[in-house]
């Protein structure tokens, strides 16, 4: 296969894109927990404590999506540069590298995903 400029640019609006959704994720639930934190500061609560350690959790977490998230963008460039360069084999290997990054950035979002569901179920649990 042989890799053009025009192949690792393809990917830079679905990076792009998936950062911006990072990126809101990450403000509501930073929205959230100084909410969550204030409430719990004015009166103590157990169930509050376990939300925000749940939230501390999934933050941890978006901050890794969007590490490797911009990373995967970064190695994309480098390898349009490579390829640029007239070094294409280095190019290919770092978009390899690059779409791995991305691979490991969407594992984590489904994670994140998977735990705030399980967080909504526990906190509507108390309704059956």
């Amino acid at each position: 296969m042989e890799l053009t400029l025009s192949t690792p640019a393809l990917l830079f609006p679905a990076i792009s894109l998936l950062l911006l959704a990072y990126g809101q994720r990450f403000l509501t639930l930073a929205a959230l927990t100084r909410e969550l934190y204030a409430r719990n500061r004015a009166q103590p609560d157990t169930r509050l404590k376990a939300q925000l350690h749940n939230l501390r959790y999934r933050i941890g977490i978006i901050r890794n999506m969007q590490i490797f998230g911009v990373a995967s963008f970064f190695g994309c460039v480098l390898s349009m540069f490579f390829i640029f360069a007239s070094m294409p084999i280095l190019g290919t290997w770092v978009f390899g590298a690059s779409l791995l990054l991305l691979l490991i950035s969407l594992a984590l979002s489904l994670r994140e995903l998977m735990v705030s569901i399980d967080a909504l179920m526990t906190q509507i649990s108390d309704l059956d």
